[in-house]
C-alpha cells in the first residue's frame, strides 16, 4: 500500500503535463475510467451522494458510509483511487481521522478534504489545521491528504484568504493545495511558485487549457463533478433520441464491455 501511494506522489511531481483527475461516483465509472488508461481516479462528492439519493456537502455527514463503502470497492482496482470525503463528514479531527485510517487500510492512496460549509462560510482555520494535522498522524503518512480551500468557490469575497489558508494547511501537513473556482491564470502561477505542495485545479470549461495549466505550475487538474453531471445528460440525451426516433450518441459501450468491467479488479 505504501509503494501504491509513493507512486500517487510521484505522479504530482514528475515533469511534463500536471496529473489529470478525473473523478468517478461508482465502480463502473471508475473501471472504464482505468480502462481508458488513466493511471489514477478521483471520486466525486456530488456524484456519490446524488446516485445514492444523498446531500452532498451539507454537513450532515449524509454520505459518509455510502463513500466509505464505495472506497472499499475501488481499492480493488488496479488504478490508484483518492476518495473526495467532503469536510471530513465530522466536525471532530479525530473522527475525520479515524475515517481516513479506514481508507488507507482498505488500500485508498489519498483524500480531499474541504473547508467550505453549506452555509456560504469557510471552516474555522484553526480547527480546519487541526483536521489536517490529525488525519497526517494517524495514517502514518500513507494517504496523500490533497487540502481544499474553497474562497474562490463560495459566494461572497473569500479570495483574500486564499495565501492565508494555503499556508497554514501547508505547514498541517498537507501533501496538496486545491484551490476550485480559481481561473485567474496569473493568480495561478503566483500560488503555483508560492508553495511547495503540488497545486490543484478545477476544470473549468471555460478556464485555462491544460496546456495554460501546465505552464502556470499546476500540477493536479481534477474533473470534479463534470463527468457525472455528463454522464446524466448523456443518459436523458440517449432516452430523448429513442422517444423521438433521432440516432443514438455514438460510442456508447456494448454490453459485453460494461458486464467486462465488473472483473476489473487487481
Amino acid at each position: 500500500m505504501t509503494l501504491r501511494y509513493e507512486h500517487f506522489r510521484a505522479l504530482h511531481h514528475s515533469p511534463g503535463a500536471p496529473l489529470l483527475l478525473p473523478n468517478a461516483w461508482d465502480h463502473a465509472s471508475a473501471a472504464a475510467l482505468a480502462a481508458a488508461g488513466f493511471r489514477a481516479v478521483g471520486t466525486t462528492s456530488l456524484g456519490v451522494a446524488a446516485a445514492a439519493g444523498l446531500p452532498d456537502g451539507n454537513g450532515s455527514g449524509a454520505a459518509r458510509e455510502e463513500t466509505l463503502r464505495l472506497a472499499r470497492g475501488l481499492a480493488r482496482l488496479s488504478v490508484l483511487v483518492s476518495v473526495d470525503i467532503e469536510g471530513g463528514f465530522s466536525d471532530r479531527p479525530e473522527e475525520v481521522a479515524a475515517l481516513a485510517v479506514k481508507l488507507a487500510d482498505a488500500g485508498i492512496v489519498g483524500v480531499n478534504i474541504e473547508d467550505g460549509r453549506a452555509d456560504g462560510t469557510l471552516a474555522d482555520l484553526e480547527r480546519q489545521c487541526a483536521v489536517l494535522r490529525a488525519v497526517k498522524e494517524a495514517t502514518d503518512g500513507r494517504l496523500f491528504i490533497n487540502a481544499r480551500t474553497d474562497t474562490y468557490w463560495l459566494p461572497g469575497d473569500h479570495a483574500a484568504q486564499t495565501e492565508d489558508r494555503l499556508a497554514a494547511y501547508e505547514q498541517a501537513g498537507a501533501d496538496g493545495l486545491f484551490v476550485p473556482g480559481l481561473r485567474d491564470v496569473r493568480v495561478i502561477t503566483r500560488l503555483a511558485s508560492q508553495f511547495a505542495a503540488p497545486l490543484n485545479i478545477l476544470h473549468s470549461p471555460d478556464g485555462p487549457s491544460l496546456p495554460e495549466l501546465a505552464a502556470a505550475g499546476v500540477r493536479r487538474v481534477s474533473c470534479g463533478s463534470l463527468l457525472f453531471r455528463a454522464a446524466l445528460r448523456g443518459a436523458v440525451a440517449a432516452a430523448e433520441a429513442v422517444r423521438d426516433g433521432a440516432a443514438l450518441p455514438a460510442g456508447i459501450p456494448s454490453y459485453a464491455d460494461t458486464q467486462a468491467l465488473s472483473e476489473r479488479f487487481s
